[in-house]
């Protein structure tokens, strides 16, 4: 618990209440820019709502847009979106910080606890040391990133125009934010047959969704894969197995498919079921029209963006670790264990109630968001494409099966407080909003009593 003193009283502000109200902010803030007329390439603005959900999308890196971004905003109007992104994207409290840094400011024991719960550290200590580094990191990928998508863009659209495009399409992708520019909501089906492109984006968005502490713990390494951490290792294996088993599930499903896979070759198929197994997840792009995919492809989908990226990542979903953690107390239980053990190692509890209830809400605001919206557009759209596009939002994931424009503006509200929640977590915002730490805070036990279960 924090205390602030102010006029004689004392208030309490924790750090999850004001990561909430930090993002809050932030989309305030975008939300006007781009409603002003110079954001908007006509000299019209696009209205407050427009620019709200924009806003809203781009702070929670998510990538659904209610306008076309390559068309709706002049260059001004995608240079604040570019800033929301990567704001939104690696945390503003790794901003803030970084300006305290520059102006020689101590930072507070309420800062580093700030950027220990942005950056889902362990301690306190270094912690001014380690935003330096992974502010640097994540500049140095993208602008590997950038240089790399210029040898495309720059032929494609000239030095000034192509460096922006490939710059703009670098931060977006290593954020796992999923907005593009290339007009008429074509995302990059015009480069599902080229490698340089999709693979430079699908490596980006795999760097953002692994987490600075795993990328930096890996890049440390000089032992092998063993003397990694357990977190580190979860992550890496859980991230494996989700792209290969995503590549072939979208070969098998979608390979006699016309309209997706089925017309390209064997190298062009591999290499888009591949793109969609990395981007589905969390990124948002897409290699074609994910409106022709097969319901049972779609509703699997959902599947790999409510997994989602990692902690401390620029991606969204319940987490890789999460998942882990669920995965082996269900197995554990089969076996009749008594503890939650991985690779000879012991969860505590106190992780495990944290996996659950992240899960639960996670799951519970998605249900509610996708029943919400079916009532609202009435029949409009299937049920597969409803729970696919609220799948989508909470994931902070920016696939569209159906046309975020198309919904209906109270279609379009719906999803908002759900890219909030998918971003921020749901179980931050209950832990904000509760007034309860994030600790047991009685010492007594009540008497123990059976319940059946199943």
């Amino acid at each position: 618990m924090i205390t602030l003193g102010k006029s004689g009283r004392e208030k309490r502000c924790r750090p999850e209440s004001l990561l909430v109200y930090g993002f809050l902010a932030l989309i305030a803030l975008g939300a006007v820019l781009l409603a002003l007329p110079v954001s908007a390439r006509d000299g019209r603005s696009i209205g407050v709502f427009d620019s709200l959900f924009t806003a809203t999308s781009a702070v929670c890196v998510t990538g659904l847009v209610a306008v076309d971004t390559g068309t709706a905003f002049s260059l001004f109007g995608q240079a604040v979106l570019l800033m929301l992104i990567q704001v939104g994207g690696l945390g503003f409290m790794v901003f803030a910080t970084m300006i305290m840094v520059m102006l020689g400011r101590r930072i507070s024991l309420k800062g580093r606890m700030l950027i220990r719960e942005s950056m889902n550290g362990a301690t306190l200590s270094d912690l001014s040391v380690l935003t330096r580094l992974y502010l640097l990191l994540a500049l140095a990928i993208e602008l590997i990133g950038t240089s790399i998508l210029s040898l495309r863009f720059v032929p494609l659209y000239g030095w000034k125009h192509g460096l922006w495009m490939a710059l703009f399409h670098a931060v977006s992708a290593f954020c796992n934010a999923g907005f593009d520019l290339f007009g008429r909501f074509s995302s990059l089906t015009a480069f599902s047959g080229d490698p340089l492109v999709l693979l430079t984006v699908a490596g980006l968005i795999v760097c953002g969704g692994l987490g600075f502490s795993v990328i930096l713990e890996t890049l440390r390494c000089r032992e092998g894969f063993r003397s990694l951490s357990l977190h580190t290792r979860i992550v890496l294996m859980l991230t494996a197995i989700l792209l290969a088993a995503g590549t072939a599930f979208f070969l098998l499903a979608e390979g006699a498919n016309e309209a997706t896979l089925a017309e390209r070759g064997t190298g062009e198929r591999v290499l888009n079921a591949f793109f969609q197994s990395v981007t589905l997840r969390t990124a948002g792009f897409n290699s074609f029209d994910l409106s022709r995919l097969r319901d049972g492809s779609k509703l699997l989908s959902t599947l790999f963006m409510f997994i989602g990226a990692s902690p401390a990542s620029t991606g969204g979903g319940v987490k890789t670790t999460t998942a882990a953690a669920l995965f082996f107390l269900i197995l554990n239980v089969i076996r009749g264990e008594s503890e939650v053990r991985i690779a000879r190692r012991r969860l505590s509890d106190d992780t495990v109630r944290r996996a659950l209830a992240v899960i639960t809400l996670f799951l519970s605001v998605q249900v509610l968001g996708a029943l919400t919206l079916s009532f609202i557009e009435d029949g409009r759209f299937s049920l597969a494409d409803i729970w696919f596009e609220t799948a989508s939002a909470m994931g902070t994931v920016g696939v569209s099966a159906i046309g975020t424009p198309n919904l209906s503006p109270a279609g379009r509200a719906v999803l908002l407080p759900m890219m909030f929640l998918g971003r921020v977590g749901p179980l931050t915002l209950a832990l904000a909003l509760s007034g309860r730490q994030n600790r047991i805070r009685s010492a007594s036990k009540y008497p123990e009593e059976r319940i059946m279960i199943g």
